[in-house]
């Protein structure tokens, strides 16, 4: 089941994705020539030589299980690759996440250590994603990364799977349109170092029971559609808890 959609830049956002692409490919000039992607980080304490990341953020369209969401800028097919994080890991447990990591000596850039993660998390096969272009980096102070966001279009889709379950326990295509429902959408609230601070967050319902999309990832997402005028009204009022904390965020 497709449908088509308004298109805020004019005509109809088709279910074969050309519409968003076109749209996500025209971000990437004017984020870059903004010289801006996210709002400004919290100021946490300044990192010291910062390691460098990549993420790719990679949407295409379902092959299956489209949305039952109607959202008005998109079609109910189009989707983001996500996964999430083994709960055994020390680093953020259990957090869904772009595919990604540190750049490596060998990547050369951004997008190859991006695709090369993404393999490696996921087992799709590169070759079919459409490079769109790097976004602006994205320091983040408090793990102290440097992160460079890849923008694809998955041009050809491949299976994808958990490679490694000591660093995932699921990876997932979610449609965009869950993601943009006003009914899934809130913030959480972040105490650190005597500051609070607010951040956008998803509920993101599956067949398995859901996924709660939170942190760097949320706050990518929520500049993205916003940016790409696919934001609908939602209740900013809306608090999520942080899954498994005090909700002091330490």
């Amino acid at each position: 089941m497709t449908s088509r959609r308004a298109d805020p830049m004019g005509g109809e956002a088709m279910s074969d994705g050309a519409g968003a692409k076109a749209q996500l490919r025209a971000l990437v000039a004017s984020a870059r020539r903004d010289g801006g992607l996210v709002p400004a980080v919290p100021p946490l304490p300044d990192a010291a030589d910062p390691r460098a990341a990549a993420v790719l953020i990679l949407f295409g369209v379902l092959d299956r299980h489209p949305s039952g969401y109607d959202a008005a800028a998109v079609s109910r097919d189009l989707d983001v690759l996500l996964l999430a994080r083994a709960t055994t890991l020390r680093s953020h447990p259990g957090q869904v996440a772009f595919p990604g990591g540190r750049i490596d000596d060998g990547d050369g850039d951004a997008v190859a250590a991006a695709l090369r993660e993404a393999t490696e998390e996921t087992g799709l096969d590169p070759a079919g994603v459409d490079v769109l272009g790097e976004l602006p980096q994205v320091p983040l102070a408090h793990s102290s990364h440097l992160v460079t966001p890849v923008l694809g279009w998955w041009a050809q889709p491949s299976p994808v799977h958990v490679v490694d379950e000591a660093e995932s326990a699921a990876v997932f295509r979610a449609p965009v349109a869950d993601l943009l429902d006003p009914a899934n959408r809130g913030v959480t609230v972040i105490r650190r170092d005597g500051r609070t601070w607010r951040g956008a967050a998803f509920q993101l319902p599956n067949v398995t029971g859901g996924h709660f999309v939170w942190g760097f990832t949320a706050m990518v997402l929520d500049t993205l559609f916003t940016r790409l005028g696919w934001t609908e009204p939602w209740d900013r009022r809306r608090r999520f808890p942080l899954p498994d904390t005090d909700d002091t965020g330490t």
